[in-house]
């Protein structure tokens, strides 16, 4: 393999993983900006249940990028953050199974 092709694979990859964790920031914010939003048309300070699956979404891709840095602190963060995200979409559904109705 020449060394121009080695470079650039090898700068795809850096460019890849560095488009992952950027992407997996962005969308990590934008919970923020979704319960803005929310909570602007609602009045009142609320959390869409979209927050919790856009928390869910970032940290997964924030995590992924965690374990390529193998970073330990970023990882338990983000890991750790999931579980949080899991059981609070767990306890909406079983709050809406229990009310008859899909959650807000």
């Amino acid at each position: 393999m020449n060394t121009g092709l080695a470079q650039a694979l090898l700068d795809l990859r850096t460019h890849g993983w560095l488009l992952l964790g950027a992407t997996g920031q962005a969308v990590f914010t934008s919970r923020f900006v979704l319960q803005w939003v929310y909570s602007e048309r609602r009045g009142c300070s609320a959390i869409p249940l979209a927050f919790w699956y856009v928390s869910l979404a970032g940290a997964a891709l924030l995590l992924g990028y965690a374990i390529h840095l193998r970073d330990p602190v970023f990882i338990a963060g983000q890991g750790g953050g999931l579980l949080i995200y899991l059981r609070n979409l767990q306890l909406r559904w079983r709050e809406a199974r229990h009310a008859g109705a899909k959650p807000c």
